[in-house]
Parts: structure tokens; C-alpha cells; sequence
């Protein structure tokens, strides 16, 4: 049941970071740039930076917030470090099948951009949850270290 809980809460934000993405294409495809480069490649990795601090933002204060246990500047950058690299590979894929939507249908980039979201959300997800913020486990103490730990405690 967390798990569903989870994810749902991972695709509310997600669709929240698909709007910022696309309203970042639009106005760089649309307003900023012309050429097919700009367009399909530069356009979507500007609107991909915009969506990864606000993914970013939702996992860290709420999706994931209980498996945080050491809020500082120090972790939260690590993490977003982590975070940015693993929606790297999660771009990459994006950008593999929006490339190939546009190359086998001829859509418009948003529509591209859509299709693509839908397959790489779920890598995303599956990074998210088991590598940037997976849970951590306790440290299992033996018995002599727990009796050390306790003589130090005295």
C-alpha cells in the first residue's frame, strides 16, 4: 500500500514538472530558437533542467521526505547531485524516444516530448526510489560490538 502511495504521489508531482517542462519547450522552441537543433535537442534539455529542480524539490520535502533522516545543506546537495545525474540517464532516454516518436510519426515536438515522458517516468521512478532515495537499512551490531558500545556508554 505505500508503494501505490508512493507512486501516486511520484506521478502528482511528475505531471507538476511535465507542465514546467513543457512550458519551458513551448517558449524555447516556440519564442527562442528556430533551428532543428535548438529545437528538438538544446530546447529540451533547457526545459529537462527547469523539471529536475522541481521534481527535485517535490521528492526531497515530500514524496521521500521520511527516508531523509540528516536534513543539511551538505545532503540535500549530495542528494540532488544523485538526483540530476540519475534523471541524466532518465533524459537520455527521453531523448532517444523523442527523437525516434519525431523520426517514425513526424509529430510536433510536444507531442514527442509527451510519449517520451510517459516511457522514461518510469525509469525515473525506479531510480528515485532505489538509488537517490532508497531506504537505509540499520546497521546490524554483533554482540561484541554492541557489549563494546555499551561499556562506552558507562
Amino acid at each position: 500500500m505505500r508503494l501505490l502511495k508512493t507512486y501516486l504521489e511520484f506521478l502528482a508531482t511528475r505531471l507538476f514538472g511535465t507542465g514546467i517542462d513543457t512550458l519551458v519547450l513551448w517558449i524555447c522552441s516556440d519564442y527562442l530558437f528556430s533551428s532543428y537543433w535548438t529545437v528538438y535537442v538544446l530546447s529540451p534539455i533547457i526545459s529537462f533542467e527547469f523539471a529536475v529542480l522541481s521534481n527535485f524539490l517535490w521528492s526531497y520535502c515530500w514524496i521521500w521526505k521520511s527516508r531523509i533522516s540528516n536534513r543539511n545543506t551538505r545532503d540535500f546537495c549530495y542528494r540532488f547531485f544523485i538526483f540530476n545525474l540519475s534523471s541524466g540517464v532518465g533524459f537520455l532516454v527521453k531523448m532517444l524516444f523523442l527523437l525516434l516518436f519525431e523520426k517514425i510519426f513526424g509529430w510536433d515536438v510536444i507531442y514527442c516530448n509527451f510519449a517520451a515522458l510517459v516511457i522514461s517516468g518510469l525509469f525515473n521512478y525506479f531510480l528515485a526510489d532505489t538509488v537517490v532515495f532508497r531506504s537505509k537499512k540499520s546497521p546490524v551490531v554483533s554482540e561484541a560490538e554492541s557489549s563494546t558500545l555499551e561499556c562506552r556508554k558507562a
